[in-house]
């Protein structure tokens, strides 16, 4: 069986509730959905996240790769060919999300073929996952009536706090108030998106050791390499790379350099042949990881449940699976669920992403 067609298709879905962060904010999902079409017509898809001050992607970048330079390269391809179809991909430097959605979207194509789920495919090592949801930038009493609101609804009883906010001390009370409104058994960690300087990070840690939080995420740029191994070396809780571990290179640069003990893992940047390279690299070197979120839709969130749920590695720590809740809407053919803090992988063939086709013609921004 081979690739006959790739597409690449622009739509845009406005958030009820924008999530606000030290490196921007994100107000509509103006994302790709990316399908794979076989000459005997199975069809895999996946959705890829634009994030032009992260990655340097934009919907309109994404779009022009996937059709002008990944799509001739790739038709004709046979899609059991999987190494063949990375190195082609990875010819083409940087463009890591439309990469990953290529991906993504040809495991779909191989699981619907074999009439597996991709989540056993991988390595079936569970059937759901702990969810973790994030918080933005808000004041403190807001940030707990919500986390409050999400535990008593869905069961969610994990929360990552957005920070690298300036006076720092509107990050540490935040920290402080979630602590002391949900008790000592949930767990809190803390995202500063590289929006401190080390020695301001260092602060941070100094002012909320007492507060049980389990790690902080990108305290600062890594290119502040001195800084940066100096945080990891003195803190208390891990220091977790994730916009600074973008590809299976910089992650293990970033482990062995110093600047990070702690992993996030994204598929929509990675897809899952890279992302499964990057856990067994972590596992190997005894670096925990945790599965991230692009501020995904329910589709990409899907991709992240599947992948997650297949290694023991990933299935150690609660996922970032639920801010597609604050979307107006949502692409995904059979919405997903939140129960008892956990969203089960979806049963049958593939991934699970099929889309309600009504609403692509709807939300997609190239008619």
């Amino acid at each position: 069986m081979k690739i006959a067609a790739i597409e690449a298709i622009p739509y845009s879905i406005p958030y009820r509730h924008p999530l606000h962060f030290a490196s921007g904010s994100v107000h509509e999902a103006d994302h790709v959905l990316v399908r794979i079409h076989t000459d005997e017509g199975v069809v895999g898809l996946a959705d890829t996240p634009p994030r032009p001050y992260t990655y340097g992607e934009t919907q309109k970048s994404i779009v022009a790769v996937v059709q002008d330079v990944f799509g001739p390269q790739l038709i004709g391809v046979d899609i059991f060919d999987r190494e063949k179809i990375q190195e082609i991909l990875f010819r083409t430097i940087h463009n890591q999300t439309a990469k990953g959605a290529v991906d993504i979207a040809l495991w779909d194509v191989i699981g619907k073929t074999l009439g597996q789920p991709v989540t056993k495919l991988l390595g079936g090592y569970t059937d759901s996952l702990r969810v973790s949801h994030m918080l933005g930038f808000k004041p403190a009493q807001e940030l707990l009536d919500l986390a409050l609101e999400f535990r008593e609804t869905y069961g969610i009883n994990t929360f990552k706090l957005k920070t690298g906010r300036h006076p720092l001390r509107l990050d540490i009370e935040a920290a402080r108030v979630l602590r002391e409104g949900l008790g000592e058994d949930a767990e809190l960690y803390m995202d500063a998106n590289r929006g401190w300087s080390a020695n301001e990070a260092a602060e941070v840690l100094r002012r909320t050791a007492d507060f049980g939080l389990q790690f902080l995420e990108e305290p600062d740029d890594a290119r502040e390499v001195l800084g940066r191994r100096r945080l990891v070396v003195n803190s208390p809780i891990p220091i977790a790379a994730d916009e600074s571990a973008p590809n299976l290179g910089e992650a293990a640069k970033e482990i062995l350099n110093g600047g990070a003990n702690l992993l996030a893992v994204k598929t929509a940047r990675s897809g899952f042949t890279e992302a499964a390279k990057i856990v067994g690299m972590a596992e190997g070197m005894g670096v925990d990881v945790y599965i991230g979120n692009q501020i995904d839709t329910q589709v990409g969130t899907v991709a992240s449940v599947v992948f997650g749920a297949a290694f023991a590695h990933t299935a150690k720590r609660a996922a970032e699976l639920s801010n597609f809740l604050d979307m107006a809407d949502d692409l995904l053919a059979d919405p997903l669920q939140i129960i008892d803090g956990r969203i089960r992988v979806p049963e049958g063939p593939g991934v699970g992403t099929g889309v309600n086709e009504e609403k692509l013609e709807r939300y997609r921004s190239d008619r």
